[in-house]
């Protein structure tokens, strides 16, 4: 009877814990006292070892101090957090060696250790157990004193943190080869390196009621937006969240609008396009345990802009360009056009052409949408797995798995060779698209525009793209309109578009992005050659 009575209490403790957890959103320990620390040091350890449920990478060393060693302290750290040889040399070794005086009061006890034996930064006074807790976790080092109700809190921090590499998903030709890593003052370092300027402001804020993710925001004081800037920070204070794990939490729940397949969000793990775009007004957002950084705000032309284009010559970049949007666009209608003009305008595709694919279709079963929704289902499904098994097998799997089912699909006359080649463009096309957030918001598009086809033609994918322009028109981010300087046309800001003009006649920034501190650059920068006098005198020197 008595086991029984046991659990069934035990059992609706469970139960009460567990209706609690349900209704607090607070995410706060429920052990931890809201209430300053005790002055008793065997008080407070004993809570930080309830609340961390006496976890073993909690480390907790005592130690005497004074003269006579009669007064007890104690450090507590996290191991793997810290940096354990600046904690054992820099804290532990001074304050077992140092003569402690006793005399001293609650306060100049501390002030004494802080200035005469904490040999390490970031040094603060904490009262606070919620305060103790998130610096604690955050690689810092507390130490406490018996009779003191206050604890110190040195940073500390350290670990093993992937070292920085060339980046993956944004490999440039020419350019730096080190990209973001998953540590955030790292990150920061690299775009501190890159502008040595007293106005580069970096504020740091912690979201997530469980996690406590370090979260900062970087600009150039005057040349942002002061009006982006308070938006940015008014909607990373609106975020209530239990945890953020990576910045695509914090892109979800910041960009203006949810039901759009186009991000309006830039996210880059490249240090150089954060400092480009910092030097351009808009604002980095850096969060902690993630290489991608996200930059607001974004325009929809910047999607198709790669790093190279202002490390090469104006017309070798323009060309590029032109060739993305190019692609973007097969990438968007091939599949598209293909069954428009088989199913519908027969007429305007030439008559040797159209017989070649009416002799490939002969044996096929299927309609020309069905086909191609087949084809495009199966290539999403190959790169799926691509990317989701280990890189050696994914790449063989992918070109293998392409190549045998294409061509089986042919031979078994499921589909015909002209939608394997096109659908084959399209993928290649999706490919060499620069950012793949745009790459997969025309993959989406790409299946309605398949289906707009099949019910009205061209006239169907006029249609879709007119929709689609109507609604990338709308589109804003955080403010400012996603197709300017198209829309509204900006002719000052025409130059870095569709087409680069040559770096010296890059003499403003955004108007839309940067409202003051518009000129970046003087207007004599266009190069000269040598007049005939000077290079006579030249060489008569």
């Amino acid at each position: 009877m008595l086991f029984q009575w046991g659990m069934r209490r035990q059992k609706k403790q469970m139960n009460d814990g567990v209706q609690q957890e349900g209704d607090d959103h607070s995410g706060e320990v429920a052990d931890v006292p809201q209430e300053p620390m005790s002055a008793e040091l065997a008080v407070n350890i004993d809570i930080i070892r309830r609340a961390t449920g006496e976890s073993d990478d909690v480390v907790i060393r005592r130690f005497s101090l004074g003269q006579e060693k009669q007064m007890k302290a104690a450090v507590v750290f996290v191991d793997g957090l810290v940096d354990e040889k600046n904690v054992y040399e820099f804290l532990l070794t001074p304050l077992l060696t140092a003569s402690f005086p006793l005399a001293l009061e609650e306060k100049e006890r501390l002030q004494w250790i802080e200035q005469k034996l904490a040999a390490v930064g970031g040094v603060k006074h904490v009262a606070d157990w919620k305060l103790l807790f998130c610096e604690l976790f955050s690689g810092a080092t507390v130490m406490m004193i018996d009779g003191t109700s206050f604890a110190i809190c040195a940073s500390t921090k350290g670990g093993q943190y992937r070292s920085i590499e060339e980046p993956q998903t944004q490999i440039a030709v020419r350019g730096p080869r080190e990209g973001f890593t998953e540590s955030l003052r790292t990150n920061t370092a690299m775009i501190r390196r890159r502008i040595k300027n007293p106005n580069l402001w970096l504020e740091t804020m912690q979201i997530g009621t469980v996690t406590q993710t370090d979260v900062a925001i970087m600009y150039v004081k005057g040349i942002a937006n002061d009006e982006i800037i308070e938006e940015v920070k008014k909607r990373l204070r609106r975020i209530d969240i239990d945890g953020v794990l990576e910045s695509g939490y914090i892109e979800q729940l910041i960009e203006d609008q949810t039901f759009t397949p186009f991000p309006t969000t830039y996210h880059t793990e490249r240090p150089d396009i954060v400092a480009a775009n910092l030097l351009e007004g808009r604002v980095a957002i850096f969060v902690e345990g993630t290489p991608f950084v996200l930059v607001a705000p974004a325009l929809f032309i910047q999607f198709f802009q790669a790093v190279e284009d202002y490390y090469a010559r104006f017309d070798i970049a323009t060309a590029l360009r032109f060739l993305r949007v190019l692609i973007f666009f097969i990438s968007l209608v091939a599949p598209a056009a293909y069954i428009a003009g088989t199913m519908f305008h027969q007429e305007m595709i030439p008559t040797l052409l159209v017989i070649a694919i009416a002799a490939q279709r002969e044996a096929v079963p299927f309609p020309a949408f069905v086909e191609a929704l087949i084809m495009e289902v199966t290539f999403e499904i190959l790169r799926e797995a691509g990317v989701r098994l280990p890189r050696a097998v994914g790449q063989a799997v992918s070109i293998v798995g392409a190549l045998v089912i294409g061509q089986a699909a042919v031979e078994a006359g499921l589909v015909s060779s002209a939608m394997v080649i096109v659908v084959s463009i399209t993928a290649i096309a999706s490919f060499a698209t620069p950012s793949f957030a745009i790459a997969i918001s025309a993959r989406l598009i790409r299946f309605a525009l398949m289906f707009l086809a099949a019910m009205f033609g061209f006239y169907g994918i006029m249609m879709g793209l007119l929709v689609m322009t109507i609604h990338l028109c709308s589109l804003r981010s955080f403010g400012v309109p996603y197709m300017s300087p198209l829309a509204p046309f900006m002719p000052s800001n025409m130059g870095d578009t569709l087409f680069r003009l040559p770096t010296w006649m890059f003499r403003e920034r955004p108007r839309l992005i940067s409202q003051k501190n518009i000129v970046r650059q003087s207007g004599d920068q266009k190069p000269q050659q040598p007049t005939p006098s000077r290079q006579g005198k030249g060489d008569e020197s």
